[in-house]
């Protein structure tokens, strides 16, 4: 008896996955169909009735990563926390994403990925620049409650605000899980904060 057959829109969403976890594996250039069907325990032709080949999937998972982006800040603001509180809400998604897929930000942050193809790195910007815009419109509302300080650039404030787990997830990548990230995070929110509060008087 064959295995069931699966929605289309949930397979695509399942080979994306599965590439994200063969990019943790074995990097950007050891991505392939072979190794994504593996993964998925299929044969590789079952991934060509949805994909053309490796560059259609790597689109597919640009855009899985974007939407994933998208759910955790919805999903922040859906706790109805303080602006401060849903910055550092979101900054605990951040690990706990990056701890499930590791390859998202090495992804993201690789010019592997773009090179020679300004369509995807046209989109990765757009991403990116939306994501940042989100965190940004979080900054300034906790400039208006006052746990901000005012006269800060929001759109400043929020990459600083990516810097402080991205470096943190590279170093929990390259010492094969023995950096603390969850440690690091924390200090260098405390850190941060000491930079962004309001000025005492």
């Amino acid at each position: 008896m064959g295995k069931p057959k699966v929605k289309t829109e949930v397979r695509q969403e399942q080979i994306a996955e599965a590439a994200l976890k063969v990019i943790g594996m074995h990097g950007f250039k050891g991505l392939s169909m072979e190794r994504i069907a593996r993964e998925l325990d299929l044969a590789a032709s079952a991934l060509y009735r949805h994909y053309a080949g490796k560059e259609e999937v790597i689109d597919a998972v640009v855009g899985a990563i974007g939407l994933r982006l998208e759910a955790m800040v919805n999903g922040v603001r859906c706790e109805r926390l303080s602006a401060l509180e849903s910055l550092r809400d979101l900054l605990r998604r951040h690990i706990q994403l990056a701890q499930e897929f590791i390859a998202i930000p090495r992804l993201l942050f690789s010019d592997q990925v773009w090179i020679g193809n300004p369509g995807r790195k046209a989109r990765l910007h757009a991403i990116l620049s939306e994501y940042l815009g989100e965190v940004a419109d979080l900054v300034g509302a906790a400039q208006r409650e006052g746990s901000l300080r005012h006269g800060l650039d929001p759109h400043t404030v929020s990459v600083m605000f990516l810097g402080l787990f991205q470096p943190a997830v590279m170093m929990l990548f390259l010492s094969d899980g023995g950096f603390d990230v969850t440690r690091h995070v924390d200090q260098a929110w405390s850190a941060f904060l000491e930079g962004v509060a309001p000025r005492r008087k």
